[in-house]
């Protein structure tokens, strides 16, 4: 489908992405402010204006789009195009009309998806699992999110939880209570959610707190010695779970993404380390590469989408 262009949306725990997307290239993008805790309704009007917005910078006409993709960070239906779960970002998701709002504001075709596995097509197309078949995408951030792509197509099941929800696997047990509902899932050893928990425990004070991986580092470059213990507790849990990932979809390669990466020389090589030693992959290594496109990826994925379906 040659010179495809597409609105793309992807919604985040504290920003909206929205831009005009052609093939391996966002035209423009206009990013949004957004609170998951808040109400997807109310924020359709200004996704809807900054779609318009990115239109008019990017010099595209609406009619010259292909469809409209809406990235979502919970569990979605692809084909009845609705969220089925959100898991307390924008809980009022499930009943939201996505596909009436858009034929209303664009009259387009309205395409939902996953953000990480928005992602992981975006990658798979253009960037760091690009020329694979069987890949594994793992995002590090608010949360952790995961998506798998087998024989160049992304795993899909009827309840659309297949390959999806890494950051729910269990790799504690015993573990803290998971906002899922289930214990020790990755998501509390290691996400941004539960790091100040996390930090609290190792530092074994009540006063103590990080607010995110970018101040846990810093703590840790400065010789902190509870931020040092965190940091390498954390690395532990993204290595525990990559070889759980890799035993479960025997992927080419797994790419890492999130704002977590942008110290990935310092953390893949030590889960890589981890993964060769531990991974049950006879005569061969599963290589670790951060993503190529970092959080332009699940935009770039609104393609690859549209190619795929249209």
């Amino acid at each position: 489908m040659p010179g495809v262009t597409a609105l793309a949306v992807d919604l985040g725990g504290s920003h909206a992405g929205c831009a005009v997307v052609s093939d391996g290239a966002i035209l423009a993008r206009t990013t949004l402010p957004a609170n998951s805790k808040g109400s997807l309704k109310d924020l359709l009007p200004s996704i809807s204006e900054g779609l318009r917005r990115s239109l008019h910078i990017a010099g595209v006409e609406q009619r010259s789009c292909s469809a409209v993709v809406l990235g979502f960070p919970g569990v979605v239906n692809p084909r009845e195009k609705r969220v089925l779960a959100t898991n307390k970002k924008f809980d009022d998701a499930t009943a939201v009309d996505l596909e009436q709002w858009c034929a209303r504001e664009f009259s387009l075709t309205f395409l939902l998806e996953n953000d990480a596995r928005l992602a992981l097509l975006g990658e798979s197309a253009y960037g760091a699992a690009k020329g694979t078949e069987d890949a594994v995408m793992i995002t590090l951030g608010s949360g952790i999110g995961a998506a798998a792509m087998m024989n160049g197509r992304l795993l899909q099941s009827k309840h659309g939880l297949a390959g999806m929800i890494g950051g729910h696997l269990p790799i504690a047990l015993n573990g803290r209570l998971c906002s899922c509902g289930n214990r020790g899932c990755a998501e509390t050893e290691g996400s941004t959610e539960f790091l100040e928990q996390v930090y609290r425990e190792h530092s074994g004070s009540s006063n103590g707190t990080v607010q995110g991986f970018a101040e846990l580092f810093h703590a840790a470059d400065s010789g902190d010695h509870a931020a040092i213990a965190v940091l390498n507790h954390c690395i532990g849990a993204w290595s525990v779970l990559t070889v759980a990932l890799i035993h479960a979809y025997d992927p080419e390669v797994i790419v890492f993404g999130g704002s977590v990466m942008n110290r990935a020389s310092d953390i893949l090589p030590r889960v890589q380390s981890y993964v060769d030693a531990h991974a049950w992959t006879p005569g061969r290594s599963v290589p670790l590469r951060p993503a190529l496109f970092g959080s332009d990826a699940a935009l770039l994925g609104a393609i690859p989408l549209i190619e795929s379906i249209l």
